[in-house]
């Protein structure tokens, strides 16, 4: 009689797991080809239409309020408005930390919430908070100004302007010139100028002729508020079309000024020249100073000399890519030479936070090359040109869908998802060369057995 021993075998299916079925669908699938190119397709998609960024988009809502209070000293700011109204924001939810600066006449007090929060439930509550309390706040104290700041605000671009023969007077006026030309582009949210000499018309008022019409200051100063104004009189329809008609203009020069009339006296109208000594169009007392450092010289400039200078600077709207916004504003800032800009005036970029993402990420992903063409080289030389193509498909595809989803998902890149692409790309290599190495060795394993 003979035995025979039987050895029960598990089917397939059921012995490799979820993942290895998923692997042998592909694997018998005629489609997998197509879903790799998709997947390469995908990637080159996102790594076009990414945000680049310098910062990271973390939600840390970041509150100012302001807080009036004229004719104050310093310390009476703080134990009568900062201390008061720091007790009354600790008790919203989410607050970390609450600062607060006392100046002559005003505090100001930042709130910052934690990582997370919801800005807009943040500002909500700090409104809420502050004007349902405000009868807690002593009397003479302007109600609250509160300003929302968020990583956005950071310039993304700074451009310096300065020259032989242009002043900090002519500087500035042609800072705002620029800064009104370049303000309507999409995605840029806020602009400011730094440095530079405003203008400023100063009327000097003569006190015995103030005296003698029976006038005071402050009727002069209301008088040119009210004149100082343009505003909807009317509107009518013509054509199918309906116009809006504006009455009122606004001062363009001191002649304007002189022809305003600020009272009356014996029946005859008191002109502005009447009563003023002195009427001045030209720059008011700087705020902040700017001094460009020219070390290299040039044709007209003197090497080390210092000149006077204004800087504008440009913020983007929250979402949107830094490096486009600021190739098109440098754009436009070539289209505007000659016409809004004179052509000897030198326009420095001092910071541009576009290009510098866009160099990070460019060379994290030559890095990403030349990271998956080394594996793939030594895993060729190691095991052979067949498991090395399989290194190159999955590396690629991996990161490819790794950045798809970054897309999808509205992230950016920056900082933190550069450092962590960059930290994956060694797991991502070790898990190629561990799994392929395992693959082949099964692989000569079966072929021992087959062979024997």
């Amino acid at each position: 009689m003979t035995n025979k021993h039987f050895k029960s075998r598990t089917p397939p299916s059921r012995a490799l797991g979820v993942a290895g079925r998923i692997a042998r669908g592909f694997i018998d699938s005629k489609l997998t080809p197509l879903v790799i190119l998709a997947a390469l397709l995908l990637g080159a998609f996102s790594i076009l239409k990414t945000p680049r960024e310098e910062e990271p988009q973390i939600v840390v809502p970041m509150l100012d309020v302001f807080l009036q209070m004229p004719g104050a000293s310093a310390e009476e700011v703080a134990q009568r408005v900062s201390v008061p109204t720091e007790k009354l924001l600790r008790d919203l939810p989410g607050v970390e930390y609450i600062y607060s600066i006392s100046h002559p006449g005003l505090s100001m007090l930042m709130v910052r919430f934690y990582v997370g929060t919801k800005e807009e439930n943040a500002i909500v509550e700090t409104y809420n908070k502050l004007y349902a309390n405000f009868d807690r706040i002593p009397l003479g104290v302007s109600q609250p100004i509160i300003k929302v700041r968020s990583i956005d605000d950071v310039p993304i671009l700074a451009l310096t302007l300065w020259g032989k023969g242009y002043d900090s007077y002519h500087l500035r006026r042609i800072a705002g010139e620029l800064e009104n030309s370049l303000k309507p582009l999409d995605g840029v949210s806020e602009t400011t100028i730094i440095g530079g000499e405003p203008r400023q018309v100063r009327v000097v008022l003569d006190t015995q002729r103030l005296t003698a019409y029976g006038l005071t200051p402050g009727a002069i100063v209301a008088q040119l508020q009210n004149t100082n104004v343009r505003g909807q009189s009317g509107s009518f329809a013509r054509d199918n079309r309906q116009f809006q008609v504006e009455a009122g203009t606004f001062f363009t020069s001191v002649e304007d000024l002189n022809q305003v009339v600020v009272g009356v006296h014996a029946g005859y109208p008191v002109y502005l020249r009447d009563v003023a000594e002195k009427l001045q169009d030209g720059p008011a007392e700087p705020n902040t100073y700017v001094l460009f450092a020219n070390a290299r010289g040039g044709a007209e400039q003197k090497p080390g000399a210092d000149y006077p200078a204004v800087t504008v600077t440009f913020s983007k709207s929250k979402g949107t890519n830094a490096t486009d916004i600021s190739r098109r504003l440098l754009d436009n800032v070539n289209a505007l030479r000659g016409y809004v800009l004179p052509s000897g005036l030198n326009v420095t970029v001092t910071r541009n936070y576009g290009e510098t993402a866009k160099d990070k990420s460019d060379e994290l992903l030559k890095h990403l090359l030349i990271a998956t063409l080394s594996v793939t080289l030594l895993i060729a030389l190691a095991l052979g040109w067949r498991e090395s193509g399989v290194v190159l498909l999955a590396v690629p595809v991996t990161l490819a869908l790794t950045l798809a989803v970054f897309y999808l998902y509205g992230y950016t890149l920056n900082r933190v998802t550069l450092f962590a692409l960059i930290f994956s790309i060694g797991i991502l290599v070790d898990d190629a060369i561990v799994v392929v190495e395992n693959i082949a060795r099964r692989f000569s394993c079966r072929k021992r057995e087959h062979g024997r």
